[in-house]
């Protein structure tokens, strides 16, 4: 039968699969959503709601309880007998001889009492372990707005009124109740102020109101709260605006709901803020707080409908799933196995399944790809095996290759010596005869190039076997490169080149091996100075790289050369390797596109990453007219800035 029939004659795969579990995912969505929007949602959310709602109202409660009490204790205080007189009379010691005692067997936290002049006569507070604490500075208590009113209006029958506020003695927040004093009720003898601690109410308020209590200041900002093991980040998520602050401290609505969900200590809440109003002062705006999970109980209320649903659903997705199962699964685990089989290598093994849908047609591309696998992994076996020996080869060679350098650097050192030596003294020697005193110059100078290069590749060997030897000290680069600097001074004025240096000074001290750090800013500025024709511009620029990991000193070499292509980035740094024809460069190290080994760049890669470093190169490209230029840039490890010594 033509496979086109076949395929048209059996039931597609997809329709074995996707028809009854898009058909039960139907079913299950639609009884779901019913469950959760008819039967949860609403109930939960009324709950949650109302359960704010009545926290915040145990808040308010207990603030105005808490005002009764600071009025009675205040009360106390004033009618004592000789309180009014010392009060009228600011006697402090009389005053502070009477008071002291009844604050102490108090429950109030701080008593402020100002004589009927607006003189702050009286301060007293408790400290952590309830002693009692006699302030001598004037807080300026007697300056407060409200205790002026009283001042100036010095009628003893006026209502208490109650606020927030910090005392600068101890930082604390206190709640406060305010009442003028009189000691017969018709005499104004001055204002007295009584207060506790917010710290020390509010926990206790959180037990009443069973819900989490946050504070307010006037700038949206929270004062107080009871989540204890909240971080910062999370609390910063109750902080509101100024203006937010401003519409909820003067609406009439009992609670304003706010963010729900709000993740907090590892929980999710809901929050609900209020304006915190006791007698006829709005004094902040307070918020209560609830875990949604307050209210699970309705769930478990419906949890035998929960189970009785979803158990029918899920025997009938299983009876589904089973029969569902038996025809996918079964050519599939054939399928599997014969994929383990091939993957531990036996690429005789092959499938043979004949279901008549695509699990078949899949079956067939699988045979047909290990054929195909098979062929090509006897060619690729045949190939290593030729490969692995032309590797061998190229890694002899190029063990002959670095042994070679090093014999060879070695070797000229000797008789490079003793030509400079020789050539010191004919150049001293020959001081009457001026040509053979250029002759013998010549001499020292081509011996001295040599001696660079044999140095050169000397690095080189030393770099490729891992046996640069590193004497690492504290230096400062600045001092380093501008012997380098002073080094290429006459080839800077012969060539009108300006080199400056920029930002060195500010860099923190690295450890680092002086000699082999000035070899790479040598290499960097002598390849700066080659490559920029006669007139251009080389800086030397650093900075230093607190926010890497760990910090780094970056120092770059730019110039306003010819530029290098994007292509010859990573090549330049590999030994041997120059840009350009090599037989048209010039001769001479300093000398516009002069000539050398290709070493530099190579040596400069090697010792930076000997300590740690990087080296790469930024130029849009070449270019002999435009001038594009190059820049080159070096990265050290550095010690932080908290490090750092000053």
């Amino acid at each position: 039968m033509p496979a086109a029939v076949l395929y048209g004659f059996h039931m597609s795969i997809r329709i074995k699969v996707a028809l009854p579990y898009l058909l039960l995912t139907v079913i299950v969505s639609v009884i779901g959503v019913y469950v959760v929007t008819r039967l949860v949602t609403s109930s939960l959310t009324e709950r949650l709601t109302n359960q704010l709602l009545e926290a915040g109202r145990v808040v308010s409660d207990s603030f105005v309880r808490q005002e009764g009490f600071h009025v009675s204790e205040a009360r106390r205080m004033m009618f004592t007998e000789g309180v009014g007189v010392a009060v009228r009379g600011a006697d402090r010691e009389a005053a502070l001889k009477i008071v002291e005692p009844l604050f102490g067997t108090s429950a109030t936290e701080n008593v402020i009492i100002v004589s009927p002049e607006g003189k702050e006569l009286l301060h007293l507070l408790k400290d952590n372990d309830g002693n009692v604490v006699v302030v001598d500075q004037d807080t300026g208590a007697g300056n407060m707005q409200l205790v002026a009113s009283y001042l100036r209006n010095r009628n003893p029958q006026e209502s208490p009124h109650r606020f927030l506020g910090g005392n600068f003695v101890n930082d604390n927040v206190y709640y406060y109740t305010a009442l003028p004093m009189t000691s017969d009720g018709d005499n104004f003898d001055g204002v007295v102020i009584i207060g506790t601690s917010v710290n020390t109410l509010l926990p206790v308020f959180k037990q009443v109101a069973l819900a989490d209590i946050v504070l307010y200041a006037p700038d949206g900002g929270v004062i107080l709260h009871t989540f204890g093991s909240a971080d910062a980040a999370a609390l910063e998520l109750l902080n509101l605006s100024a203006a937010d602050y401003g519409e909820i401290i003067n609406t009439d609505e009992e609670l304003v709901t706010g963010e729900n969900n709000l993740m907090i200590a590892g929980r999710t809440f809901t929050i609900g803020r209020a304006p915190l109003q006791v007698g006829n002062d709005r004094i902040a705006v307070f918020a209560v707080a609830l875990p949604t999970d307050f209210v699970t109980q309705v769930g478990a209320e419906n949890r035998t409908t929960y189970v009785v649903i979803f158990t029918v659903l899920t025997l009938a997705v299983a009876a589904i799933g089973y029969f569902v199962s038996r025809m996918i699964i079964v050519p599939l685990f054939s399928l599997v196995r014969t994929s383990q089989a091939i993957a531990g290598g036996d690429l005789n093994r092959r499938t043979g399944i004949r279901t008549g849908d695509e699990i078949e047609t899949l079956a067939s591309s699988f045979d047909d790809m290990t054929a195909k696998l098979q062929k090509k992994t006897v060619e690729l076996e045949e190939k290593n095996i030729e490969l692995g020996e032309k590797n061998e080869l190229l890694r002899k060679m190029d063990r002959t290759k670095t042994n070679f350098i090093s014999i060879s650097a070695h070797e000229l050192r000797t008789p490079l010596t003793l030509i400079m030596g020789y050539s010191q003294m004919l150049n001293q020697d020959l001081g009457h005869d001026p040509e053979m005193q250029k002759l013998a110059r010549g001499i020292l100078d081509g011996a001295e190039r040599m001696t660079d290069v044999v140095e050169s590749m000397l690095d080189v060997s030393r770099i490729d076997s891992n046996a640069l030897n590193l004497r690492k000290t504290n230096i400062q680069l600045d001092a380093v490169i501008r012997k380098v600097q002073k080094e290429f001074s006459p080839a800077l004025a012969e060539r009108r080149i300006k080199l400056s240096l920029e930002g060195l000074e500010n860099l923190p001290v690295v450890t680092a091996d002086p000699d082999m750090i000035q070899k790479v800013f040598y290499h960097l500025v002598m390849n700066a100075i080659k490559f920029t024709p006669d007139g251009g511009n080389v800086k030397v620029s650093g900075r230093f790289v607190n926010g890497a990991e760990p910090p780094q000193v970056e120092i770059s070499v730019c110039d306003t050369g010819i530029g290098i292509d994007p292509g010859m980035h990573e090549i330049i740094f590999e030994k041997f390797s120059q840009t350009g024809e090599v037989l048209m460069h010039s001769s001479g190290k300093t000398k516009f596109k002069g000539g050398g080994p290709g070493l530099g760049l190579a040596i400069a890669r090697g010792i930076v990453q000997a300590h740690g470093g990087r080296i790469r190169v930024e130029s849009p490209g070449h270019d002999e007219e435009k001038l594009p230029g190059a820049k080159f840039i070096v990265t050290l490890p550095a010690p932080s800035r908290k490090e750092r010594t000053p």
